[in-house]
C-alpha cells in the first residue's frame, strides 16, 4: 500500500526551504563557520527568563483563552502604542501566536480562496509563498531589484491594475529579509495611498521592527488600518526565537475571522511563554536596543568590507542580514558559489537562489553573529577570492 501519492496535491508543490536545507548541507563540513540563519546570537534577557520561571512555579501550565492571556494582549497594544504610535483594542484586536510564522498561516489560510492573488516584493523570505500555495492561491512577485530593493507606487500599482480583482493580498515584509532595506515614512504612506485605492489586505510583516538603524520604524497601519493585518513578535527584538510568541493586530471584523483558523492551528500560544512575554513587553520595552547598537557596529564592519571586496551592497537598514552581488567575475549559480565557499573556505552564507529568482547571483550574509565571527569570516572570505 502505497500512501505517499494521497496526500494533499498542494503538498507536492511545497518544499523545505532553501535556507534550511543548504544549512543542514554544510552543516557537516568540519570546521564550518555560519552566517546563515537568522538567529539572534544574544540569549534572552535574565528578567524574561525569571518570568517564564516564576510563570513554570505558579503552575501557569494550562490553556489558555484562543487570543491569549489578557496582560499579555494589553501589553502587546502598549507597546505598539508607546513605539509606534498604533492603537488597537487588546480586548478584540490583538491575537497572540506561536511565533510570527504562525501569525502568517493563520493570516494567510483565512483570507485565501483558491485561485486568488498575493502580491509579493521580491526577493522575499521564502516562508510565505508555501503557505499561499497550500491555500491553492499563486504568488505574484514585484520586482524591486531595479529600485535598490524598495518597492515603488509605481511597480505596486501597475501589479494591481495588471491583475484587478483577481489580487486579494498585498505582503510587506520591512525590515526585509533578506535586503535589510525598510521604508521611510514618505514611502510607506505613498505606498498606502495606492493601496487604499483597492479592495486588498495588506499583510505587514514587521518582526523586524525594532532593529530598525537609521530612523524610527513606521507601520503602514498608520496610514491604512482598516485594511492591514500587522504582524510582529518578540523573537529579535528580545532574542526569544524559541519562545515562540508573535502577535496580529488588526480591526476587529478582521480578527474575529482569522481567530477560527488560529484556534484550529494550535488552540493558543504557551501560556509560559506569554507570561514571560509580558515582563518583555512592559520592563523590557526597550531591551532591543542594547543589541541593535551591536547589530549596527557589526553591520558597519561587514558593509565596509563587503564593499571593498567587491561585491555591490544595498546598505541595510535594519533587520540583522546583508544581501550582496556576487562581483561579475565569479561564479553567478548563486548556489554553486555558496557550495564552493562552503567547502574552500568553510564559510556558509545563503544563495540567493534561496529568495527567488529574481535574487539569484547575490548573496545573504547574517551578521547576528560575533565580531569576532564576522572578523574571521571576512577573513575567510578574502582568501577564498584571492585565490578565485
Amino acid at each position: 500500500m502505497d500512501l505517499t501519492q494521497r496526500f494533499n496535491n498542494q503538498v507536492y508543490q511545497i518544499a523545505v526551504s532553501l535556507i534550511r536545507q543548504f544549512d543542514e548541507k554544510v552543516s557537516g563540513i568540519e570546521g564550518i563557520l555560519k552566517l546563515t540563519l537568522g538567529e539572534p546570537d544574544f540569549n534572552t534577557p535574565h528578567h524574561i527568563k525569571e518570568a517564564g520561571k516564576d510563570a513554570i512555579e505558579q503552575n501557569y501550565s494550562h490553556y489558555t483563552g484562543m487570543s491569549g492571556l489578557a496582560d499579555v494582549r494589553e501589553a502587546a497594544a502598549l507597546f505598539l502604542k508607546q513605539k509606534y504610535h498604533l492603537t488597537y483594542d487588546y480586548t478584540n484586536e490583538v491575537l497572540v501566536t506561536i511565533g510570527a510564522t504562525e501569525a502568517i498561516s493563520a493570516s494567510l489560510l483565512a483570507i485565501l480562496n483558491p485561485g486568488d492573488k498575493v502580491l509579493l516584493p521580491a526577493p522575499i523570505y521564502p516562508g510565505y509563498e508555501p503557505v499561499i500555495t497550500l491555500a491553492a492561491a499563486q504568488p505574484i512577485y514585484m520586482d524591486t531589484t531595479a529600485d535598490d530593493f524598495v518597492l515603488t507606487p509605481a511597480v505596486l500599482e501597475k501589479h494591481l491594475l495588471e491583475y484587478g480583482d483577481a489580487v486579494k493580498a498585498v505582503i510587506l515584509n520591512y525590515p526585509s529579509n533578506p535586503t535589510g532595506v525598510t521604508y521611510s515614512k514618505e514611502q510607506v504612506k505613498a505606498l498606502a495611498a495606492v493601496l487604499k485605492k483597492y479592495p486588498v489586505f495588506v499583510i505587514s510583516d514587521e518582526i523586524y521592527s525594532e532593529l530598525s538603524y537609521d530612523e524610527e520604524h513606521v507601520s503602514i497601519a498608520e496610514f491604512l488600518r482598516e485594511q492591514t493585518i500587522l504582524i510582529n513578535g518578540l523573537s529579535k527584538s528580545h532574542a526569544m526565537t524559541g519562545w515562540r510568541v508573535g502577535f496580529i493586530f488588526a480591526p476587529e471584523a478582521l480578527t474575529k475571522e482569522i481567530i477560527k483558523v488560529h484556534q484550529y492551528l494550535v488552540t493558543a500560544a504557551s501560556t509560559i511563554s506569554q507570561k514571560a512575554a509580558v515582563r518583555a513587553l512592559i520592563e523590557g520595552i526597550d531591551d532591543g536596543l542594547i543589541m541593535k547598537e551591536e547589530y549596527r557596529g557589526r553591520r558597519d564592519f561587514l558593509y565596509e568590507k563587503m564593499t571593498n571586496f567587491g561585491f555591490k551592497v544595498a546598505k541595510p537598514a535594519g533587520a540583522f542580514y546583508l544581501f550582496a552581488k556576487i562581483p561579475d567575475h565569479l561564479e553567478q549559480d548563486s548556489m554553486k558559489f555558496c557550495v564552493d565557499l562552503a567547502q574552500k573556505a568553510k564559510l556558509a552564507v545563503i544563495p540567493g537562489i534561496a529568495f527567488g529568482k529574481e535574487a539569484e547571483g547575490y548573496i545573504r550574509l547574517s551578521y547576528a553573529a560575533s565580531m569576532e565571527q564576522l572578523e574571521e569570516a571576512v577573513s575567510r572570505l578574502n582568501q577564498y577570492l584571492l585565490q578565485a
